[in-house]
C-alpha cells in the first residue's frame, strides 16, 4: 500500500503542472486580447493600463471566489469550479466584443467594459486556478507548506508573457492565436479534473482544523499592511509602463515588460530559500535612493540608462515588498484570505495608476508617489549601523539623522540650479552624494524618504512643480502635454512625452510659418505646398493628428481641410488660442474627435485629393493605422489619382520596410523625404512618404520640388502587418535604442 507522504509526492507535480499551466494561459491571454483591441482602441499606453486594470478586476473576483467555496469540502470545490470552467469555456474561442465606440471622454469607461465583455468569463474562471490549487494541495497535511506554489504560478505567469511577443505574436494570426489558448484551455480542464481526483478524498476545507487548534486572527492593521504591501508594486508596474511606453511604441512586447518583472519577483520572493530575493531585499533600499531620485523628472524615458534603470527599480522594489508580504504569510488554514487580501490590493494600486491618476493629477505624480511609498514600507533596518560602531547616544543619533537631512536638503537646491545649468558632472556627484546620506540613514524610515523627496525635488521635480503650478501641464486619457514657451526664442510649443508636437513663432510680426515636422522641404510640405497645381484650387485635404494644426497653413482659399484627432484635449489648445494655426488658416475646417480609422470608415468613398497620416502618441506608433487593413481604407478614401503623406520618423523603429509591403500590396508608387540638414529654426528633422497609385502626380511632384533629394523605399518587408498579425521586431533600430 501506499503511504501518505508517498501520494503527495507524486501529486506534486500534478498540482504545480495544474498551475503552471492556467497561469500560463492566463497572462498569455493579457497581450493577447489587447493586440486584438488595438484597431479599435489606437495606440495610447492608457489602453494597456486599461486592461490591466480589468484584469486585476477579474483576478481579485476569481480570488473573491476561491475564497467563497474554501468553507466547502474538496470534493464540493472540485465540482463547483470544473462546472464554472466548462461554462466559461461555451464563450470561446474568443473574438473581440462588438460594442458601439464611446462617447469622446468616456474612453477610460468604454475601454474597461470592452475587455471585460471579450474575456471576462474564462479570465475569471482561470484566475482561481492559483488560491484554489494551492488549497486543495494542503488538503492533505503530509504534503507541507503550500506557498511555494505561488512562486510556480508566477513563473507560469511569466513564461506566458514572455512568450506572447517572442514566439506567438511573430508565428500566428490573431484568430490561430484564440483557437491555439482555447485547446490549451481544455487541457487545463483536464488537469484540473485530474488534480481533483487526486484530492477526491480529503474532506477538510478552510474552516477545518486539526482537534485543539484555533484558527490565527488577522486583525485590521495586519490586512492593511497586506493591502499596501500589494498595491503598491501593482501601481508601479503600471506607472513604469506607462514611462516606457509613452515614447517607443504601444505594443506588447514593452507592455509585457513591466508586468513580467512584476510577476517574476514572486518567484524570488515566496520561495524562503531563494538567495536572489534575499540579496534583492537587502539592496531595495540603495537602489530605490540611487535611481527613485529621477521620478519627477518631466523628460521622460529619453535613454536606454533611465529605462533600464526604472525597470531595475521596479523589480527590486517589487520582490523586497512581496517577500516582506510573505514572511508575514499565515497559516495555509487563512490561505485563500491572504490571497484575497493581496489580489485587492493589487486591484487598488491599479484603480489608482490607470484610473484616479488621469483624473486627479495633470502629470504623472502616480509614479513619485508610488516610489517614495515603497520607501516607506520596505523593512526599516541599517545597512551600515554605523550609529552603534559610533557609540552614539539617542540625542547625538537624532542630531545626526537631523543634520544629514538639511545638508541633502540644501544639496537638492543646488542641484536644480546645475540641472538648468546643464553642470551634469556637478550634479552626479551630488546626487550620489544625497544617496549616500540616505544610505546612512537606513534604518530611520521617515528620515531616508525625507532624502529621497529631496533629491526628487531636485533632480527636475521643482521644474515639473513649476510647469504643473504654472498650468503649462495637462493630461487626459491619451498623455500628458506641455505647452512650453521656452522651446525656441519667441515660440511655443507643444510637447507629448518626449516628443514635440508642434510649434509657434509668437513674436510680434511672426508669420504663420510651417514649423517642426511641416515645414516647406519636408516630404508633406512639398505636397501640400504644391497640391493646387498638381490637383487642382479645390483640392481636399484629410489630415490624421491634428497636433497643434500646423498643417492648416498651406491651405489655399479654395481648398477643403478636414482633421482627425483621438484627444478632444488636443484640439483645446487650437480653440483656446494658444496655437492659432486652426484658428486663422482653416477656421471651417471640420474636426472629427474619435480614432482616425472609425472615423474615416463614416466619410464619403474617393473625398480625398491628399490624406495625411501623422497620428503619433509621443514616439510611439498607431500599430493600427500601419496595417493592410488600414491602408484598404485610406485607398477607399483617396481619389485614384490622390497623393497620401504618411509620416514615419522615428528614433527606435524603421517603418520603411513596412510601407514599402504596404504600398506594393496597395498599388501605390511612393517617394521617400528625409529632411535632417541645414534646418532653419522651428524646423525638426523628420522623415515622409509620400504616396500615389498614379505615378504622373508623384513624378509632377519630384519635378516641381527638384531642388529637394527624394529617396527611394527599400526593399518591401516580406509579410505586411494586418490587424490580425504584426509585429516589430525585424524593424527596431537597436544602434539607437542601446544608445551606442
Amino acid at each position: 500500500m501506499t503511504s501518505q507522504p508517498q501520494r503527495a509526492i507524486r501529486s506534486r507535480w500534478l498540482f504545480v503542472a495544474t498551475i503552471l499551466a492556467g497561469s500560463f494561459l492566463l497572462f498569455l491571454v493579457q497581450p493577447l486580447v489587447a493586440r486584438m483591441a488595438l484597431p479599435r482602441l489606437g495606440g495610447a499606453p492608457a489602453v494597456w493600463n486599461s486592461a490591466m486594470l480589468v484584469y486585476q478586476a477579474l483576478l481579485l473576483g476569481g480570488y473573491a471566489y476561491a475564497h467563497a467555496i474554501g468553507r466547502f469540502a474538496i470534493r464540493t470545490q472540485a465540482l463547483i469550479h470544473i462546472a464554472v470552467l466548462v461554462l466559461a469555456g461555451l464563450t470561446l474561442p474568443f473574438a473581440l466584443a462588438d460594442l458601439p465606440p464611446p462617447a469622446s471622454g468616456l474612453e477610460a469607461l468604454w475601454v474597461p467594459l470592452l475587455f471585460l465583455a471579450t474575456i471576462g468569463p474564462v479570465f475569471f474562471a482561470v484566475s482561481a486556478q492559483a488560491p484554489l490549487m494551492q488549497r486543495w494541495y494542503a488538503a492533505d497535511r503530509s504534503a507541507g507548506d503550500p506557498y511555494w506554489l505561488y512562486a510556480a504560478s508566477n513563473l507560469g505567469s511569466f513564461t506566458g508573457l514572455i512568450a506572447y511577443p517572442v514566439l506567438v505574436e511573430p508565428s500566428l494570426s490573431l484568430g490561430m492565436q484564440s483557437i491555439v489558448w482555447s485547446a490549451g484551455y481544455g487541457a487545463l480542464v483536464l488537469l484540473v479534473i485530474f488534480a481533483a481526483r487526486a484530492r477526491w478524498q480529503a474532506d477538510s476545507s478552510s474552516e477545518d482544523l486539526p482537534a485543539g487548534e484555533v484558527a490565527e486572527p488577522i486583525g485590521w492593521r495586519r490586512i492593511a499592511l497586506w493591502l499596501a504591501l500589494a498595491a503598491v508594486p501593482s501601481g508601479l508596474m503600471l506607472s513604469t509602463t506607462t514611462h516606457l511606453t509613452t515614447d517607443i511604441v504601444a505594443m506588447p512586447l514593452l507592455w509585457v515588460i513591466p508586468l513580467g518583472l512584476y510577476l517574476l519577483s514572486f518567484v524570488f520572493a515566496f520561495n524562503e530559500h531563494s538567495r536572489i530575493g534575499h540579496i534583492l531585499t537587502r539592496i531595495a533600499p540603495v537602489v530605490l535612493l540611487l535611481t527613485g531620485a529621477m521620478a519627477m523628472v518631466s523628460s521622460g524615458a529619453d535613454s536606454l540608462a533611465t529605462g533600464f534603470a526604472t525597470i531595475t527599480m521596479l523589480l527590486v522594489v517589487a520582490v523586497a515588498l512581496h517577500r516582506r508580504l510573505f514572511n508575514d504569510r499565515p497559516p495555509p488554514e487563512r490561505l485563500t484570505l491572504f490571497y484575497l487580501v493581496m489580489s485587492a490590493g493589487g486591484a487598488l494600486g491599479g484603480l489608482f495608476t490607470a484610473l484616479l491618476a488621469p483624473l486627479l493629477f495633470d502629470w504623472v505624480w502616480e509614479h513619485p508617489i508610488l516610489v517614495l511609498a515603497a520607501l516607506a514600507l520596505l523593512p526599516d533596518r541599517p545597512l551600515i549601523g554605523w550609529m552603534d560602531r559610533l557609540g552614539l547616544d539617542p540625542r547625538a543619533r537624532r542630531v545626526a539623522v537631523l543634520a544629514i537631512v538639511l545638508v541633502v536638503v540644501v544639496l537638492s537646491g543646488l542641484i536644480s540650479g546645475w540641472v538648468i545649468a546643464g553642470r551634469d558632472t556637478l550634479v552626479i556627484v551630488a546626487m550620489t552624494a544625497g544617496a549616500v546620506g540616505g544610505i546612512l540613514l537606513l534604518g530611520k524610515r521617515w528620515a531616508v524618504v525625507a532624502v529621497l523627496l529631496a533629491l526628487m525635488l531636485g533632480r527636475g521635480g521643482y521644474q515639473t512643480l513649476a510647469s504643473s503650478v504654472e498650468g503649462a501641464r495637462e493630461r487626459s486619457y491619451f498623455g500628458v502635454y506641455t505647452v512650453r514657451e521656452e522651446q525656441l526664442p519667441g515660440a511655443r510649443g507643444l510637447t507629448h512625452g518626449t516628443t514635440l508636437h508642434g510649434l509657434q513663432f509668437t513674436g510680434k510680426g511672426s508669420e504663420l510659418a510651417p514649423t517642426t515636422y511641416y515645414g516647406a522641404d519636408t516630404g508633406v510640405g512639398a505636397a501640400l505646398e504644391n497640391l493646387a497645381e498638381i490637383a487642382g484650387e479645390d483640392a481636399r485635404v484629410g489630415v490624421v493628428g491634428l497636433g497643434v494644426g500646423t498643417l492648416a497653413c498651406y491651405r489655399t482659399p479654395d481648398q477643403q481641410y478636414e482633421f482627425f484627432e483621438i484627444d478632444p484635449l488636443v484640439l483645446e489648445f487650437s480653440e483656446r488660442g494658444q496655437f492659432t494655426f486652426l484658428r486663422e488658416c482653416a477656421p471651417q475646417a471640420p474636426i472629427h474627435i474619435g480614432d482616425a480609422r472609425l472615423e474615416l470608415e463614416r466619410s464619403a468613398l474617393q473625398s480625398f485629393d491628399a490624406l495625411v497620416i501623422d497620428a503619433f502618441s509621443s514616439d510611439a506608433i498607431p500599430l493600427h493605422l500601419v496595417t493592410s487593413e488600414a491602408f484598404a481604407l485610406y485607398a477607399s478614401r483617396l481619389d485614384d489619382d490622390g497623393l497620401m503623406a504618411v509620416h514615419i520618423s522615428n528614433r527606435f523603429i524603421d517603418l520603411r520596410p513596412m510601407i514599402a509591403a504596404l504600398a506594393r500590396e496597395h498599388g501605390f508608387s511612393a517617394a521617400v523625404r528625409i529632411d535632417r540638414e541645414d534646418l532653419a529654426p522651428g524646423i525638426s528633422p523628420s522623415m515622409w512618404v509620400v504616396l500615389s497609385r498614379d505615378d504622373t502626380r508623384l513624378k509632377r511632384l519630384r519635378e516641381l520640388r527638384s531642388d529637394l533629394q527624394w529617396e527611394e523605399l527599400p526593399e518591401p518587408a516580406e509579410q505586411v502587418w494586418t490587424d490580425d498579425f504584426a509585429s516589430i521586431l525585424p524593424y527596431i533600430q537597436w544602434r539607437n535604442v542601446l544608445g551606442y
